[in-house]
């Protein structure tokens, strides 16, 4: 069987040079010409497929070529574009940056050349002028395996700026510059720590939206980019065909009650396909403004997120946070993973030093810090779990400022965080588990280890509550 969708990858230079805002507005324009578009973001990355799920009105999927199997990340994208006109896939930091310097794992190039797809390159040109065509023919040259369509320049200056770096680009590379777009304010968009600011908050996020469609239509050449994107014709590849997804409503399973709002929204949609899957019955609730959990609920889980931003009022919410509590204390299983393990310290200590008061199931607190901690993840359990048995691994990775303080030293850990491939190191210790709770700051891709979900839904369906 072959896969014939249509497709373009958006890379860059480097992380910050505009991809997002030029896939968000390529996605809508193409949106607005009547395509289904579907997208996809390469990478580890919660927050720019946000922004393009508004634009496509489509969940937005990642390819992670590390985090996954050959045969999984491809069923990923098989799966999702079966109904699509054509696939645009933003890609992550640099085109040719992955999990090594000397390799191409989990790059966006490794990703294009898998996909056979075009790749348009957008520079970020602001502070540039004929050495933009020094740096196309290096991102053209590196390597020449890679399908480089095109460039697109960024953030320029003037309309003379843009014919210039485009010319010059087009003269070194051979290749075409399918546009320039200036800097606009209604272009720039809010960030914090961790990057962008999700969708899930508050924000004229329809606004930016049309506005980046409005300048990707004014500024490109969508047309030409609409023949760049070259149909794919490569066999599928599967490992471990997965069942059809059931409508969580449908399911008589296991209620399974997960966190999703302002503070907590980072959730592969895969990991909830496979809960599903597997017999789980999804059902949202918001620590921020619910007082108690679904009625039924024999499972939760915390995902990733900002409590840190919104500890305030997580704080204020005494009554959810009792709710926690007592499911702990009947015996539900309970995933957290970062954002979710900060919920249930004692406290969230901000930058300024105030403590907010959390669920307190785990002692100590978790306080933020200048400092960023982000890697890939090979996550061994360190014990039997609702999620795991001992001795088993995930992939996933980490992305936070925070730091867990006072953490007991005689806590048990949930994970055994594995050295790096061809590195010796020793494991670190990671989390903790607390009876059917297990606490990490990984974010796990439960496609890396598809039994995670049975084994989750086994546990909600088997627990058994005390009074």
């Amino acid at each position: 069987m072959l896969d014939r969708v249509s497709q373009l990858v958006v890379a860059a230079p480097h992380s910050g040079s505009g991809k997002t805002t030029i896939t968000t507005g390529l996605i809508a324009a193409l949106v607005n010409r009547g395509l289904r578009v579907q997208p996809f973001k390469v990478g580890p990355d919660y927050i720019d497929p946000s922004y393009h799920t508004l634009a496509a009105g489509r969940v937005c999927r990642n390819l992670d070529t590390w985090m996954l199997p050959e045969g999984r990340w491809l069923d990923v994208f098989d799966r999702a574009t079966r109904d699509a006109d054509c696939a645009v896939i933003e890609g992550v930091m640099g085109v040719f940056d992955g999990a090594r310097y000397d390799a191409e794992t989990g790059s966006t190039a490794e990703v294009a050349k898998q996909l056979g797809a075009p790749v348009v390159i957008v520079m970020d040109t602001a502070r540039m002028a004929r050495s933009a065509g020094a740096l196309a023919l290096g991102l053209l040259t590196f390597d020449r395996e890679l399908d480089v369509a095109g460039f697109i320049a960024n953030q320029v200056g003037s309309e003379s700026h843009g014919r210039g770096v485009a010319s010059v680009i087009e003269a070194a590379t051979g290749k075409p510059c399918f546009g320039w777009i200036p800097t606009e304010a209604a272009l720039s968009l809010p960030e914090r720590h961790l990057g962008l600011i999700p969708t899930s908050e508050s924000g004229e996020w329809r606004a930016f939206v049309r506005a980046a469609g409005s300048a990707v239509e004014k500024y490109l050449n969508v047309g030409a980019l609409l023949l760049a994107m070259r149909p794919a014709v490569r066999p599928r590849l599967r490992l471990g065909a997965r069942q059809p997804v059931r409508q969580s409503g449908a399911s008589d399973g296991p209620v399974i009650a997960v966190a999703r709002d302002e503070a907590f929204s980072f959730l592969y949609p895969e990991n909830l396909e496979l809960l599903i899957e597997a017999g789980g019955h999804i059902v949202f609730f918001s620590p921020l403004r619910d007082s108690a959990l679904p009625v039924g609920t024999r499972g939760l889980i915390l995902s990733g997120g900002f409590p840190e931003v919104y500890a305030a009022q997580l704080s204020a919410n005494e009554r959810m946070r009792a709710a926690v509590r007592a499911a702990h204390q009947k015996g539900l299983p309970l995933l957290a993973e970062c954002g979710g393990l900060m919920y249930l310290t004692e406290a969230i200590r901000d930058l300024h030093g105030t403590p907010f008061p959390m669920v307190g199931l785990l002692p100590g607190e978790s306080v933020m810090t200048s400092r960023l901690t982000i890697a890939y993840r090979t996550a061994q359990a360190a014990g039997d779990g609702p999620v795991l048995a001992a001795g088993e691994t995930v992939r996933g990775h980490e992305f936070h400022y925070s730091v867990w303080d006072n953490r007991p030293a005689d806590l048990p850990p949930a994970f055994w965080l594995l050295p790096p491939a061809g590195t010796v190191a020793p494991a670190q210790p990671d989390g903790a588990r607390l009876g059917n709770l297990w606490a990490t700051y990984v974010h796990t891709h439960f496609l890396s280890a598809p039994s995670m979900a049975a084994r989750f839904v086994a546990a909600c369906r088997e627990a058994t509550l005390q009074p």
